[in-house]
């Protein structure tokens, strides 16, 4: 699976979990270059609270658009280390 926003590739692997319709990469499988810290968090009731990140590529930026869960609860584990995209990235397979 690849994760690309405009005319980036911000994440790659044949490894992600499915949660809720979204996959989530290896938190290794991203980009850094592309990400950049946001003080945005929100909370799910069985997930935990998710921390997000602003994608700037080409000068442009998408914010909040992709998220993690720094320390999920047990229900969530399965998505721990992993980043999830959203707000027009487009995931699709390799």
């Amino acid at each position: 699976m690849k994760a690309t926003w405009n005319g980036a590739v911000i994440a790659q692997s044949p490894d992600t979990v499915v949660v809720e319709g979204n996959h989530y990469f290896p938190a290794d499988s991203v980009n850094p270059a592309y990400l950049r810290p946001s003080a945005t968090h929100t909370t799910c009731p069985w997930k935990g609270e998710a921390s997000y990140h602003t994608l700037v590529v080409n000068g442009q930026e998408n914010p909040d658009a992709a998220w993690y869960y720094p320390t999920p609860k047990d229900a969530a584990r399965q998505i721990a280390g992993r980043v999830a995209f959203w707000k027009g990235v487009q995931v699709s397979e390799d």
